[in-house]
């Protein structure tokens, strides 16, 4: 094959030639996001977040999951150093980005690093067109007219539904289409990694599938890293290669996804799966005491 050109001076096919090929499969993946035990305080009072790690591997989906009101969003947000609009603030721990800490840069400034935040809701501008609102996530790019238009007909090859809506005011599409919109805007900004905060909220099954299918393509061919934040977590763990749970503000497990969903915990409080057809009181107090790891 073209591909092996004898490394290091190795005779292809020989067990040396072998051994190396062996040991870059099993080299441990480069991070590309370190979250080390951040606490992340409201008004200067309220604790949300309380010892947060995490790490996203370069070119690997994680899924960030929890209920309503774990902390899912403050994680993203303090990634993207967005909180201080919102009057919070990480008062401890720190936050990587390639290599770098980041975590007292501006928004703009991560995002020329590479690193954007699709936010819940999507908030696409209503007022502009679709095209409009991609080209927005352009805005910090300094590499010329000609290479943005190329990547804005890669977003429509990816997003057939976008070309047909091109000149369509974004408040006047669907969901889904705005949600495309929104994470083809971010796709604009040439990142090399996407926060995405609750991709499949307010959606059909039907395009939630398809939006975490082309979440997929684009990790595989273009190669950026996704942290999804996302509550539907039969779904998330069927994409993601990674998982961490969150309950109020703590990760409370974490493991490759495939283990997350044979887990007999995570089925029974996440996925709605319990292997006893009723509950009897004594499986109540077992329920509660083994939910216990939530605290």
């Amino acid at each position: 094959m073209a591909f092996l050109r004898e490394p290091y001076g190795l005779a292809v096919g020989s067990d040396a030639f072998w051994h190396l090929i062996m040991l870059s499969f099993d080299a441990p993946a480069e991070t590309i996001l370190a979250v080390n035990n951040i606490e992340v305080v409201y008004d200067h009072v309220i604790l949300v977040l309380k010892g947060v790690s995490l790490e996203v591997p370069r070119g690997g989906i994680v899924a960030l999951l929890g209920a309503n009101g774990a902390g899912k969003t403050t994680t993203l947000k303090a990634i993207s150093n967005l909180l201080r609009a919102e009057r919070g603030d990480v008062t401890k721990g720190s936050i990587e980005f390639a290599g770098e800490r980041v975590d007292r840069l501006s928004p703009n400034e991560l995002v020329r690093r590479g690193c954007i935040q699709v936010l819940e809701g999507r908030h696409c501008f209503g007022h502009l067109t679709i095209e409009e609102n991609l080209l927005t996530g352009a805005f910090t790019r300094r590499d010329g007219n000609a290479a943005i238009r190329r990547d804005l007909e890669r977003i429509y090859e990816t997003f057939p539904r976008l070309r047909q809506r091109r000149s369509s005011m974004a408040g006047y599409t669907s969901g889904g289409e705005q949600q495309m919109c929104a994470i083809g805007r971010a796709m604009m900004s040439k990142p090399r990694m996407i926060l995405l905060d609750e991709p499949s909220m307010g959606l059909a099954p039907q395009i939630v599938e398809e939006i975490f299918e082309i979440l997929r393509d684009l990790n595989a061919r273009e190669g950026v890293s996704f942290l999804l934040a996302e509550q539907n977590t039969h779904m998330a763990l069927r994409y993601a290669t990674y998982g961490y749970i969150l309950e109020t503000g703590r990760v409370v497990m974490d493991g490759p996804a495939a283990s997350l969903r044979e887990n007999e915990d995570v089925k029974e409080f996440y996925l709605g799966v319990s292997e006893a057809s009723g509950k009897s009181f004594r499986n109540v107090k077992s329920y509660k005491r083994r939910k216990r790891w939530l605290a």
